[in-house]
């Protein structure tokens, strides 16, 4: 949806029809609630999370100056909320939850040793990932999984784009330097020169 037609509906809203924020919540539901959950790891705990995104929302959308995509702002503070309810319960972000057997073309591979190769794989990242500082680990999933580009990321977290650019570079090598105790050359030269 365009910018545009998220105003509308942040404009009836300010005006007083808080009717209208249920449109808002409709249309970005699925998208706080898997950050949510990719963070915190725990369905209850995401839908908790989601909840207190969508009220922290509410009452701060006269905060909301339009600078940025309605989305994004959104994000930012899911991102934050998720932070600050893995902090209050003394967890770490967890990251275990990605399938990245879907980013890469797994279906191509030929052969039982092949998928086996690519199982093993998976589980190698998997477990590199939560080895991750947490700020290493969520900069890499905004990146890779959630598709947000750097200017994005650097909106929810509050860096500039290029402050993302070197982060997201030296997680890479982080998570390259993890999986060289574990994985084939191959394997740390792909995911660690990109």
């Amino acid at each position: 949806m365009s910018n545009n037609h998220d105003q509308q509906y942040i404009d009836r809203v300010l005006s007083g029809d808080t009717h209208a924020f249920e449109v808002l919540i409709e249309r970005y539901k699925h998208m706080v609630y898997t950050l949510a959950f990719k963070m915190v790891g725990i369905k209850e705990d995401a839908e908790e999370v989601a909840q207190d995104v969508f009220l922290k929302a509410f009452t701060a959308l006269n905060t909301y100056k339009g600078e940025a995509k309605f989305s994004t702002w959104l994000y930012k503070i899911a991102y934050y909320r998720s932070l600050d309810y893995l902090k209050k319960n003394k967890r770490k972000v967890r990251t275990s939850t990605i399938d990245i057997s879907e980013e890469y073309d797994v279906a191509a591979l030929e052969g039982t040793l092949d998928a086996l190769e690519s199982t093993e794989r998976t589980q190698m990242i998997r477990e590199a990932m939560e080895t991750l500082a947490p700020d290493d680990s969520v900069i890499i999933t905004l990146y890779y999984f959630e598709e947000l580009s750097l200017k994005e990321i650097a909106k929810v977290m509050d860096l500039t784009p290029n402050n993302v650019k070197v982060r997201l570079f030296r997680s890479r090598s982080r998570l390259a330097e993890v999986l060289s105790n574990t994985a084939e050359p191959e394997m740390i030269r792909q995911y660690g020169s990109k």
